[in-house]
């Protein structure tokens, strides 16, 4: 579930485990992708994939084209990107005035001699903007540091390793790899997904019953190994 890239010798006293300073999130929630929703700061989610579109939105800035910000690809209507609108001379309609295409990389929709190609592959092919995917189901879940009494609820995707979630919680407690994670007084194996660690999703179950899953919520509590480095 780790790459092996992030399987380097831990630099962290006791505890065994990637390391974090090369460590890559594979999923990435709806909401983490629409905090993402300005031109200098763009990404979007596409087909299961989330690309950061920065460098495209710099390259053609003020040039007419529409990238979708923070969500699905799809026509934005952000002032930042400098898109006019205009009568379309086919409908009669107002429409957004994109004169070198609707979407950036995709033809117009009748023939013009205006529209180059020679941009090589579109933007949405290869790795070169991909960050990750999308987590098509996500879940919430308690975590409760037993040293601190701190609690954090985290949106977390349902496919994501515990390390990934653990990392995921590094912000609000950058020794949280310093801790051994329980789950009903069970170690959790940290290269399992919580649904792999006995953690089960109830969601459905609780929406059949029309009643709320809130404070059902799961909650996984830390127990501090006595080892202070910090990642």
């Amino acid at each position: 579930m780790v790459a092996d890239s992030a399987r380097a010798m831990p630099r962290r006293g006791l505890v065994a485990g990637p390391d974090f300073e090369f460590f890559l999130r594979r999923y990435f929630t709806p909401a983490e992708v629409a905090q993402h929703n300005r031109p200098e700061d763009l990404w979007v989610s596409y087909l299961g994939s989330v690309y950061d579109l920065t460098p495209l939105a710099q390259e053609y800035k003020g040039k007419g084209r529409a990238l979708g910000q923070g969500q699905g690809v799809r026509p934005s209507p952000n002032p930042a990107l400098k898109i006019r609108k205009h009568i379309d001379p086919l409908t009669g309609t107002l429409r957004y005035r994109t004169p070198w295409g609707r979407f950036l990389h995709v033809p117009p929709q009748l023939p013009r001699s205006d529209w180059a190609n020679d941009f090589g592959k579109p933007w949405w092919q290869g790795s070169r903007y991909e960050v990750g995917r999308l987590s098509a189901k996500t879940r919430n879940i308690r975590i409760i540091n037993t040293l601190t009494s701190q609690e954090h609820m985290l949106e977390v995707g349902a496919l994501e390793s515990m390390w990934e979630i653990l990392h995921r919680y590094l912000p609000y407690n950058a020794h949280a790899a310093s801790y051994t994670w329980k789950y009903e007084g069970k170690n959790l194996n940290m290269d399992y997904t919580l649904e792999q660690n006995g953690i089960r999703d109830e969601d459905e179950e609780f929406d059949c019953l029309s009643m709320d899953s809130a404070p059902y919520t799961p909650a996984i509590l830390l127990y501090f190994n006595d080892d202070l480095t910090e990642l």
